[in-house]
């Protein structure tokens, strides 16, 4: 049968069984009470360990024997005193380290911080020990000279270990942190006013959730008594007791715990503070376009003005070109827009072109070349006067010379400073803005300051967000602040605004914007039509209609003048070559504007990169 020869191995398992029963039975007998307890009371919070060593240590049969006895006592007004006896059987150790616990996890967001004082120790015959103590990651590290001794006595107190809990009170405390030695056994006893009510106890690693070798109550239930055999370097023993209401007063003594969701955790206070703050950043934003709006009431009030023909009576029954309040194309872009762009200057030498004091002579080129042209200083119309910032531009073209090549204007051997005399054309323009009195300060400088404020409270935002994350739970708000300065950043370009004259002149140079993209403009009377078509071509380029207008000049250049005129030089103030025609003139003037454009944006781009390479 299956059971034959099967009886041996069963009678062995029944035996094993019976001893293993029996050694459970004998545990429960040695500590009833214990049992009882540690089932009933609250396990600790996980705790920040003390200090681990690399290597955990094994106790060889030359170190000494170490045990320590723990007198913890609660006073009424939760302060914990206590005193341990660390002896040593055996040759002592040069030094002994004992931990004990400054910071313990609580809950998610907060720390459990312990003030521990009075830390002291002396030695079995009393004499006073010098001690360090070192607090570092959350424990506070005391190092006993014991070298020499048989045992040494450490005292200290505590406070915050006590909390109410809806039975009373109770006591939690890290009764050991760490050792720096294996220690035989810990034995750890707690009085108070009033006798205890539950107890518990966790054991071992710092993540372990094992109970302690043994604890319980006492023989009179009096005391709370708990026992860990053969704590490693890297063991820790946790303790909870719970007393009756009115045993002691206190309460746990937490700090919030840093972390990004706390640092930025939104609440009432929070978001008010946080909406405030938009509410005056929208309110400036108004502010900023009703400032802005004023321009566009006086365009919609003014702009008629200046949407007519841009004529006035000349000599012998001739009409003589007026812009509206004698705007010059290079000033239009920057009244418009408030900035200086590189289409302004290219409008602005075109202006000086039709106006006599610049001949742009287009060169010969064969069919897989690029196109060139030869710029001509001429002295202009007599009695003439050129605006600062048309000399600087002339200046910065022509330099000492009379004649240069289009292609030959930036490059270091026509002229070195090419980009910085640039510059200066520029920074004349807005100057210009300011004597004319359309803006009360430059505009550009008023953009500058705004960008800087804007920068800096972008930058406060960011280290008042920063500080606010460090230490406190408001960084949310700072948020705000670096919106804000952002937006100001990004606003800056707005800032400059118009006088009242300024958003006048603005007004009917938009009028006369509308008037140049209407069919009426081409209503010059002949014979003047080239004369008067050529003077509109350059606030043409600045309006961004320059391939339209350059079509209705040629076509009056066929109508107006006579072929002696058109044959080989065509206008007089733009040639071509042999092969060149009137009806080129459209293409060539769009390619001058383009190239002319791309050389001084280049010059600029490889001044800034020469600027970035020396800063470094």
């Amino acid at each position: 049968m299956w059971w034959v020869g099967s009886w041996r191995p069963a009678v062995a398992l029944a035996t094993a069984l019976l001893v293993f029963s029996s050694l459970a039975a004998v545990s429960a007998v040695a500590w009833p009470r214990g049992e009882a307890h540690a089932a009933t009371a609250a396990a600790p919070a996980t705790t920040v360990p003390g200090q681990e060593p690399a290597v955990i240590a094994h106790r060889s049969a030359t170190d000494p024997v170490i045990t320590n006895d723990i007198r913890l006592e609660l006073d009424q007004l939760g302060i914990l005193h206590g005193e341990e006896t660390i002896r040593f059987e055996g040759a002592a150790p040069e030094s002994f380290t004992r931990a004990l616990t400054a910071t313990m996890l609580y809950d998610t967001d907060h720390d459990r911080r312990f003030e521990i004082n009075g830390v002291s120790a002396v030695s079995s015959d009393g004499a006073t020990l010098p001690l360090e103590t070192e607090e570092t990651d959350g424990v506070l590290l005391v190092r006993i000279p014991t070298e020499g001794t048989r045992g040494v006595k450490l005292s200290y107190r505590v406070s915050g270990t006590v909390s109410e809990v809806a039975q009373g009170v109770q006591l939690e405390w890290r009764a050991v942190g760490a050792y720096s030695h294996t220690v035989r056994s810990t034995d750890v006893t707690v009085t108070a006013p009033l006798p205890p009510e539950a107890l518990s106890c966790l054991a071992g690693e710092p993540r372990s959730a094992m109970y302690c070798t043994a604890s319980d109550m006492g023989g009179d239930a009096v005391v709370a008594h708990f026992l860990q055999a053969d704590m490693t370097p890297s063991d820790r023993l946790d303790i909870v007791v719970n007393y009756p209401a009115g045993t002691a007063e206190g309460e746990p003594i937490l700090t919030r715990r840093w972390s990004l969701a706390s640092a930025f955790q939104v609440t009432p206070a929070t978001a008010s503070v946080f909406g405030l703050l938009l509410l005056v950043l929208v309110g400036g934003l108004i502010a900023l376009i009703r400032v802005r709006g004023r321009d566009e009431r006086a365009l919609r009030e003014e702009a008629s003005e200046g949407d007519h023909a841009p004529v006035e009576p000349g000599e012998h029954g001739r009409v003589r070109f007026a812009p509206p309040d004698d705007v010059h194309p290079g000033q239009i872009g920057t009244l418009v827009n408030e900035t200086v762009d590189i289409t302004d200057l290219s409008g602005a030498v075109l202006d000086l072109a039709v106006r006599g004091h610049i001949r742009v002579e287009e060169l010969p080129h064969e069919h897989f070349t690029s196109v060139d042209w030869r710029l001509v200083r001429l002295e202009g119309p007599p009695g003439e006067t050129l605006l600062g910032y048309e000399w600087l531009l002339l200046d910065a073209l022509f330099g000492e010379k009379r004649t240069v090549r289009l292609s030959e204007i930036g490059s270091p051997h026509h002229c070195a400073d090419f980009p910085a005399r640039i510059d200066r054309v520029r920074e004349e323009l807005y100057r210009d803005m300011v004597r004319l009195k359309w803006f009360s300060r430059s505009p550009n400088r008023e953009r500058g300051t705004w960008t800087v404020a804007g920068m800096g409270l972008t930058v406060s935002g960011v280290v008042l967000t920063g500080a606010l994350a460090v230490f406190t739970t408001a960084a949310f708000t700072g948020l705000a602040v670096i919106i804000a300065g952002a937006a100001v950043t990004a606003g800056a370009q707005y800032m400059p605004a118009k006088t009242k004259l300024g958003s006048s002149v603005y007004a009917h140079t938009m009028g006369f914007r509308d008037y140049l993209l209407s069919q009426r403009a081409q209503s010059a009377p002949p014979g003047q039509r080239v004369e008067l078509y050529s003077r509109y071509l350059p606030y043409a380029v600045i309006f961004d209609d320059a391939d339209r207008w350059a079509n209705i000049l040629a076509a009056a250049a066929i109508a107006d003048l006579s072929p002696e005129e058109l044959t080989g030089d065509g206008l007089a103030w733009y040639t071509g070559p042999s092969e060149w025609r009137i009806e080129d003139f459209s293409d060539s003037i769009s390619t001058f504007v383009v190239t002319l454009t791309g050389l001084i944006t280049n010059t600029r781009r490889v001044r800034l990169l020469n600027q970035l390479q020396r800063s470094r």
